[in-house]
């Protein structure tokens, strides 16, 4: 599947129009707090695999884990495309962020712009 497809089908299962959504609507507060949710229950899980099974992940955890993560980028896309960027858009601009990173030997430390 290529994100584009992903994306303009995942978007289509939102209840609200982006269109002209401003930053702050109750709309957009719901996809943030939902992103914010979502990646919270992926580290729940990753925590009670570190505590009740000594970090030994089952297939099935693999499996919760990866519908968490689907979750979660349910929401990058819509977060994205209330904001104006296709998935496409902000891969690219992530994988440009992190090639440039090792490319200086910047990859450690800490800053948003390093």
């Amino acid at each position: 599947m290529q994100l584009s497809d992903y994306s303009a089908q995942a978007i289509s299962t939102d209840l609200y129009n982006m269109e002209g959504q401003p930053i702050d609507s109750h709309a957009m507060l719901e996809k943030v707090f939902g992103l914010v949710g979502e990646a919270g229950e992926v580290a729940e899980k990753f925590k009670k695999i570190l505590r009740d099974k000594d970090g030994k992940a089952t297939d099935e955890d693999k499996k919760e884990l990866m519908k968490e993560l689907g979750d979660v980028l349910w929401y990058i896309n819509s977060v994205g495309m209330y904001l104006g960027y296709t998935l496409d858009e902000i891969a690219q601009a992530n994988l440009d962020k992190v090639l440039s990173r090792r490319e200086r030997g910047m990859t450690m430390g800490s800053g948003d712009n390093r």
